[in-house]
């Protein structure tokens, strides 16, 4: 005669576990999506009117939503996306 030991785990901690992976794993490839500032051909100074400060994707004071690194509000890259007024 065998025994197995069975861990007994509700149904909430199944669903808190399983949401806690989602997260983590979302949080894992976000970080692995940004990408490298030379492959967008970032600089540090505005192209015209276009500077990251008036890009949908900068993050105040000194980052982007895609690119890496430390941002220049007053720089630029290629994909510049002129944030809504």
């Amino acid at each position: 005669m065998t025994t197995a030991n069975h861990v007994r785990m509700s149904r909430r901690a199944a669903i808190q576990a399983g949401v806690l992976l989602l997260i983590m794993r979302g949080s894992a490839a976000k970080a692995q999506a940004k990408i490298a500032p030379n492959l967008v051909h970032y600089q540090q100074k505005p192209k015209g009117t276009q500077e990251c400060d008036g890009c949908l994707q900068f993050i105040s004071p000194g980052a982007c939503k895609l690119v890496a690194g430390k941002i220049n509000p007053k720089g630029w890259c290629v994909l510049f996306a002129p944030r809504p007024k």
